[in-house]
C-alpha cells in the first residue's frame, strides 16, 4: 500500500495513516485479507460504481423521502468538495449529532470521499459531553438539528465550544440560522476542488466513544476495511439479500445504526427504512408497510414491538430475522416473540463497539433453544474465555475476542494497554459460559459499565459528581434488570444528616451541571453505610444482589 500517500509505518505493532496511530499487527491483516473480510475497497468506490450502474437504485427511506444512489452520489461528492475547498484534509474529522435522517448518509459518505473521519454523536448528549467529545476527537464540523424532543441540540453544540481557540464549524440540518452555515447551503455550493485518488482502505474511518470504567470515554478507531468485515459478516449469517428491506430505529449515532443504514444498502442492496425516534405504534406499521424483512435493536425495541403487535393484530409476514441484544434479553421474550412474529428468527447476539457482533445468533432450522437461552454462536471471531487466574476456561471466564471486524485501538494509546492481552485480543469485560462447544451465555461484566436501553453509562462519571452534592456523604452506582430498558440505574446513598435526597434531587443537580438525561438515576435507595471489601473498594456485586434479593 506504499502508493497511498500519507501512511507510515511505525516499527512492531504500530501504524500511522494522516497523523491517526492504531495498532497493527501484519500476520493479522494479511488474515483478514486472505478469507475475504478485508477487500480493501472503500463504501465511497462501490457508492460509485452504483450510482454508475443503477442511479436510480432505492437505498433510504425516510418518510416522504426516498434517496437513490444518483443522487446519495451526487450530494455526497458535492459535500466532498466542499469539505477540501474549506481546508479539509485527509484525516480530519467531522462530526453529526443527528436522529436517523437521510442526511446523515450524505454527510457519511460524504466524509468517505474526502478520506475524512466521521464522528457520530448520540442525540441524548448534551453541553458536557459535546464539549469533551469535540475537543478529544479534533472535530472541524459539526452537523446538528435546532432540536430532538426536547433537546435543544444546537443550543448545547454553541454553549459546548464557546471557549474553545479554535471551535467546530457548527452546520444546521434542516434549519437555518443568521451567522451560521446550513448543509443546505453547502450542498448549494459550486466548487470544483480536486478529491483524493485514492482512500487508504486501513485509514481510520470512524471514531466512536464508548463509556470506561474510569468515566473517561474512549475514542474506539474503525477503518474501512474493519467496518467492512463486520458488515461482510451481517450479511452471510444474518440472510441479508438484495431486495431485502432493514427497519432501522436503532440509532445511527452507534456502531449498529450506521451499518444497517450507511453500509448495507450499498454493498448488499438492501432498503434501509429510517425511523426518527423510536416509536411502538409506528414502528409496526411502517415494517407492516415496507414488508420489513430485517431489524435489529436492544431488549427494549424487541419488547415494545411485540407489545404493540399483539395490542394491533399484527404479525409482520415479511419479518424474517429479528436480532436483539446491546442489553439483557430474557429468553422468555425470545420465545414469544417467535411465537408471535411466526415467520422470522428472534435472535441473540453479542458484541462491542470495539468488536461488533462476536456472535451471530442461531439459525439452524427448528433451533429454538440456542435462540433463547444463548447469546449465539461464535461467528468469524476467534474467541477465549480467561479464569480469575489468567487461564483460557470452558466454564464461566471473561469473553477476549479478536478477528476482521475488531477495532484497531483507541485513540489514546494508555486506554490499549489494559485493554488487550499478548495475543492481540480484545478484553470485553463480559463474562460468559460457552455452551455446547459453538455458543456464548453471557452471565455478567467484570466492568463496571450500565447498559440502558443499549446506552451505555459509567457509573463512576456519575458518582465522582453526585459525591459533590452537600446533601450526600456516599455514592455508588449500580445497575438492576428491568424489563423495559434492560438495566436501570440505581443510587445507592449514605445522605449527610437527616437529607433524604431522592430521584428529582438528582435529577435536578445533574441537570445544572449539563449531563445527558439517559445517564441519571431512576432509583434511589438510602442506606446508613455502603459495604466495602478490605482495601476500601465498594462492593458493588453484593449491593446489587442485595438489592435484586428484596425486590428492587
Amino acid at each position: 500500500m506504499s502508493d497511498i500517500i500519507g501512511q507510515a509505518k511505525l516499527g512492531d505493532g504500530r501504524r500511522t495513516s494522516f497523523g491517526w496511530t492504531t495498532r497493527w499487527n501484519e500476520a493479522h491483516a494479511a488474515k483478514a485479507r486472505a478469507d475475504g473480510w478485508w477487500t480493501d475497497e472503500t463504501i465511497g468506490e462501490r457508492l460509485a460504481k452504483l450510482a454508475m450502474a443503477e442511479p436510480d437504485r432505492l437505498l433510504v427511506i425516510d418518510g416522504d423521502k426516498r434517496l437513490l444512489a444518483g443522487e446519495l452520489y451526487e450530494k455526497a461528492q458535492i459535500l466532498a468538495r466542499v469539505f477540501v475547498e474549506r481546508g479539509f484534509k485527509p484525516g480530519d474529522v467531522i462530526s453529526f449529532m443527528l436522529p436517523n435522517w437521510h442526511e446523515t448518509c450524505i454527510i457519511y459518505l460524504g466524509a468517505t470521499f474526502a478520506g475524512l473521519v466521521a464522528h457520530p454523536l448520540v442525540t441524548a448528549y448534551r453541553e458536557a459531553e459535546l464539549r469533551f467529545f469535540l475537543a478529544d476527537s479534533g472535530s472541524r464540523m459539526v452537523f446538528v438539528p435546532r432540536r430532538v424532543r426536547n433537546s435543544m441540540i444546537f443550543d448545547a453544540a454553541r454553549a459546548a465550544v464557546v471557549d474553545y481557540d479554535n471551535p467546530p464549524e457548527i452546520v444546521l440540518v434542516r434549519d437555518e440560522e443568521p451567522g451560521f452555515t446550513s448543509l443546505d447551503a453547502l450542498l448549494a455550493t459550486k466548487c470544483d476542488a480536486a478529491l483524493p485518488a485514492k482512500v487508504d482502505p486501513d485509514a481510520v474511518r470512524m471514531i466512536c466513544y464508548t463509556s470506561g470504567t474510569t468515566g473517561r470515554p474512549k475514542g474506539v478507531l474503525h477503518t474501512h476495511n474493519t467496518i467492512a468485515a463486520a458488515v461482510g459478516q451481517i450479511h452471510k449469517y444474518w440472510q441479508v439479500n438484495p431486495g431485502d428491506s432493514f427497519f432501522v430505529p436503532s440509532p445511527i449515532s452507534h456502531m449498529g445504526g450506521s451499518i444497517y443504514a450507511f453500509e448495507i444498502p450499498i454493498l448488499y442492496g438492501t432498503v434501509a427504512v429510517l425511523q426518527e425516534i423510536w416509536d411502538a405504534e409506528q414502528a409496526i406499521t411502517k415494517m407492516d408497510e415496507h414488508r420489513c424483512t430485517h431489524m435489529a435493536g436492544a431488549t427494549p425495541f424487541l419488547q415494545g414491538l411485540l407489545t404493540q403487535g399483539k395490542a394491533s393484530n399484527i404479525h409482520l409476514p415479511a419479518l424474517r430475522v429479528f436480532i436483539c441484544g446491546g442489553a439483557a434479553v430474557p429468553p422468555t421474550l425470545i420465545r414469544e416473540a417467535h411465537e408471535w412474529f411466526v415467520h422470522s428468527r428472534v435472535q441473540r447476539v453479542f458484541g462491542s463497539t470495539e468488536v461488533p457482533t462476536i456472535t451471530i445468533g442461531s439459525f439452524g432450522a427448528g433451533d429454538f433453544y440456542h435462540a433463547a437461552e444463548t447469546d449465539g454462536m461464535i461467528g468469524i471471531s476467534t474467541v477465549k474465555l480467561i479464569d480469575s487466574d489468567g487461564k483460557e476456561t470452558r466454564t464461566e471466564g471473561e469473553v477476549l475476542a479478536k478477528g476482521p471486524q475488531m477495532f484497531l485501538g483507541y485513540l489514546h494509546d494508555e486506554d490499549n494497554v489494559p485493554s488487550f492481552d499478548e495475543d492481540g485480543f480484545f478484553r470485553t469485560g463480559d463474562l460468559a459460559v460457552l455452551v455446547d462447544d459453538h455458543y456464548l451465555r453471557i452471565s455478567g461484566r467484570l466492568k463496571d459499565i450500565i447498559i440502558r436501553s443499549g446506552e451505555n453509562i459509567a457509573p463512576k462519571e456519575i458518582e465522582d459528581l453526585l459525591v459533590q452534592h452537600p446533601d450526600i456523604a456516599d455514592v455508588t452506582i449500580v445497575g438492576l434488570p428491568s424489563p423495559k430498558t434492560g438495566e436501570l440505574c440505581c443510587a445507592v446513598i449514605v445522605p449527610r444528616g437527616d437529607a433524604r435526597p431522592d430521584v428529582s434531587t438528582l435529577r435536578e443537580f445533574l441537570e445544572e451541571r449539563k449531563v445527558a438525561k439517559f445517564k441519571m438515576p431512576e432509583r434511589v435507595e438510602l442506606w446508613k453505610e455502603l459495604p466495602r471489601s478490605s482495601i476500601g473498594k465498594v462492593l458493588k456485586v453484593e449491593i446489587r444482589q442485595t438489592l435484586i434479593n428484596a425486590g428492587s
